[in-house]
């Protein structure tokens, strides 16, 4: 297996190269670095390159000079970011529009879907308590909460879901929360008061807290670039 990287070449004023290698991470070039790579690659690449820091979650990860993304569609939000750092984000949604892009995704945005990855599972009652936590999300569902729905003790609860899932209780009800928020930033005119409290976050600055922490992006910037990039499209239909 190699590893794509895009290393970064500054030159006089405002030009700048990239040129994009296919390199052997043996070669000692992520050492010490922050990379990423397409989730299933994850272990492999641990394991052909130990000295770097291996993060399996965001779309796409810069550290100094070098720019490493899990896949073929996260390249383009690569792109689009190394755009609008060196020439501004009007350059960057134009660029956009011109791929036909709905959204330009910040790089700290999760590979993963909560949703998609409960219905990995073979385990027909957490498949099923999906849909359950999406219909309380207002509710504070605890582990408790969660292992009374399936009728299971909260101990042997949260290490089954921990076994299947690779993540813990608390840390699926958030992500399935933040994109059930990011769905009514997109879809509704809600407030962010209002969608903050749907969402079980409790108040507005919990909510923005989560969405920086997990998506590198607050929820009104998440809004105004989905509006932004929906109003684009539209004018050119």
């Amino acid at each position: 297996m190699v590893a794509c990287v895009s290393t970064r070449i500054k030159l006089s004023g405002n030009c700048a190269a990239r040129s994009i290698r296919c390199s052997s991470p043996r070669a000692g070039l992520l050492d010490g670095r922050r990379v990423t790579t397409h989730w299933n690659w994850c272990e492999t690449l641990v394991r052909r390159a130990p000295r770097a820091d291996v993060d399996p979650d965001p779309i796409f990860v810069r550290d100094e000079n070098i720019y490493t993304s899990a896949g073929v569609t996260t390249g383009m939000d690569l792109a689009l970011a190394l755009v609008e750092e060196d020439y501004g984000s009007r350059l960057a949604l134009q660029a956009a529009r011109n791929l036909v892009l709905y959204l330009r995704r910040p790089g700290g945005q999760s590979q993963f879907s909560a949703a998609l990855s409960l219905q990995a599972t073979d385990r027909k009652p957490l498949r099923e308590l999906e849909a359950w936590v999406l219909e309380h999300l207002d509710k504070p569902l605890t582990v408790p909460d969660l292992a009374q729905h399936l009728a299971m003790s909260p101990r042997n609860f949260a290490r089954v879901f921990t076994r299947e899932m690779k993540t813990t209780p608390a840390k699926f009800v958030e992500r399935l929360r933040v994109e059930a928020a990011r769905r009514r930033l997109e879809e509704s005119q809600n407030s962010m008061e209002t969608i903050a409290n749907e969402c079980g976050f409790g108040s507005v600055n919990s909510m923005r807290n989560v969405f920086q922490r997990t998506l590198k992006i607050s929820p009104g910037q998440y809004r105004r670039h989905f509006r932004h990039a929906k109003h684009s499209r539209s004018k050119n239909k």
